[in-house]
């Protein structure tokens, strides 16, 4: 894109103005204001703490530990071989226990 550098320059004054001019057309739109959302419809998509979800079922398939996989002592959760920190009295830690 071409620049034209002698072309002169608008200060800070002048966009200020170009600006508020601006937003002076813009109130007096209509319907800048409005907003086209059904409240009902967006409140129907948030979940609250402590909602009741008995009602809900979750279908996972859960897969036993791997031959290449350890449960860490501190945090109980499946980590890869290559996460184990430290191996002290048969008690596994992840790197993320450990740090």
């Amino acid at each position: 894109m071409a620049t034209d550098y002698d072309a002169p320059r608008k200060t800070d004054e002048d966009s200020s103005e170009e600006s508020i001019e601006e937003l002076k057309t813009r109130r007096h739109d209509k319907n800048s204001g409005k907003v086209d959302e059904d409240e009902a419809e967006a409140a129907e998509s948030f979940e609250l703490p402590g909602a009741d979800l008995s009602h809900e079922e979750l279908a996972v398939r859960v897969l036993p530990r791997q031959a290449d996989e350890f449960t860490c002592s501190s945090c109980f959760l499946v980590h890869h071989r290559s996460q184990l920190a430290s191996n002290k009295n048969g008690q596994l830690i992840c790197r993320d226990c450990a740090a």
